[in-house]
């Protein structure tokens, strides 16, 4: 379980300290799916970020598993337990993708298990086991193979960073299957997930609003989708997937 207690962050901006997280205090439950939703710039990011351990609060405490991790590493929170995926994820000269997946689980993997988590963002692996993870991939290619990473870490805690970026619509709908297949195989662990996409939203236990850095409400999906929707979800998910994200070769083999 992740608990955050009273936690705020600013940056050094126009001379001033600019506060982008005011006074946040939120629970992930264990075997939960959590998604963070609001407006661009709200702090929704900047929060994934303060969790992952890329950041560090100027105020308040975060407690995973009944343990104080305000002060650990990144590398101390993956090891812990917490999974991150980035928004827009890092390329590895150099680095083939088997190896990528190999280093996830922390153990010795076969081809044939690495392909398995590849099959399963809708990568055919035996297009992309052994390409480099470099610039050659697409932004769509590279967030589905880093998604893969996820799977193969298998993390208590896995955090998500809009993970519809850059992701065409066919592998949209799988990664809505991948996120309900985590929930449903991963036992004991949660999911946060930073999205404005209705469909993610649809398939949350929890959903948390942050807005201008604070909390706007929070709760379960019943109660807090209806306030949330304003437009058919058809043409909402359309206008946000309508990118140069055809970008992804992916797929079907």
């Amino acid at each position: 379980m992740l608990e955050l207690h009273n936690i705020s962050f600013g940056v050094e901006a126009d001379g001033g300290q600019k506060e982008i997280i005011r006074d946040v205090s939120v629970t992930v439950p264990d075997d939960k799916l959590v998604v963070v939703t609001g407006p661009n710039g709200g702090g929704k990011s900047t929060l994934a970020r303060l969790i992952a351990g890329i950041e560090k609060p100027d105020k308040g405490s975060i407690i995973f598993n009944g343990k104080d991790i305000t002060e650990t590493s990144v590398t101390e929170r993956a090891k812990a337990g917490i999974g991150f995926a980035f928004q827009q994820p890092v390329r590895f000269k150099g680095i083939e993708v088997f190896d990528l997946i190999r280093l996830a689980t922390g153990r010795s993997i076969t081809i044939s298990d690495a392909c398995g988590y590849l099959s399963a963002v809708g990568l055919c692996a035996r297009d992309y086991v052994k390409r480099e993870v470099d610039s050659s991939l697409s932004g769509g290619e590279l967030k589905r193979i880093e998604i893969a990473t996820i799977l193969a870490k298998a993390p208590s805690l896995a955090i998500f960073d809009e993970p519809e970026a850059g992701i065409d619509l066919w592998s949209f709908k799988n990664l809505i299957e991948v996120f309900e297949g985590m929930r449903r195989d991963i036992k004991g662990s949660s999911i946060l997930i930073i999205s404005h996409q209705e469909r993610i939203l649809e398939i949350a236990d929890e959903i948390i609003v942050i807005k201008d850095g604070s909390i706007a409400s929070k709760g379960p999906r019943d109660e807090i989708l209806p306030g949330l929707i304003s437009t058919p979800s058809a043409v909402r998910e359309c206008e946000a997937l309508r990118t140069p994200a055809a970008v992804g070769k992916g797929g079907e083999c």
